[in-house]
């Protein structure tokens, strides 16, 4: 749930924070800085050129915080909503395709990919464990 909302609102100072990214990779060299740097620069010409377009960002982060609320339900009663921690871990193993069949097309350089598809990754890890602990407590629920 953190994760979720902590990742939607950095969409909302999108300017702010790929200059922030690109500064901060400065020392780390090529292509990581090349990256930082280029899309820091693209962003910053969109929100000078075309700022209406970063609503659709704000709807991304909205996005983010509402699918966030989905998990309290599975926080409240596990074992009734264990289908919202399903849920999220088909979701997080969508983000594969999308980071490696999609991105190729939006010009997205392959050590981003694997930068991006490590949050369908990370992600599951935890919703994995909570799933498994919802399936041992479903088991005591339904012992005599």
């Amino acid at each position: 749930m953190v994760a979720l909302l902590l990742s939607g609102l950095t969409a909302v100072p999108l300017e702010w924070g790929t200059r922030w990214l690109a500064g901060l990779t400065v020392s780390w060299g090529s292509p990581w800085h090349e990256w930082a740097a280029y899309s820091a620069e693209a962003v910053a010409h969109v929100g000078d050129t075309y700022p209406m377009l970063f609503y659709g960002t704000d709807w991304l982060a909205f996005a983010h915080v509402v699918i966030a609320l989905a998990f309290i339900g599975p926080y409240r009663d596990p074992v009734r909503n264990r289908w919202v921690v399903q849920w999220g871990l088909l979701c997080c193993l969508l983000v594969l395709p999308l980071a490696f069949l999609w991105a190729p097309v939006r010009g997205i350089p392959f050590f981003w990919r694997c930068v991006d598809a490590s949050f369908g990754v990370i992600g599951a890890l935890p919703l994995w464990v909570i799933l498994k602990r919802i399936d041992k407590l479903a088991m005591r629920r339904s012992d005599p």
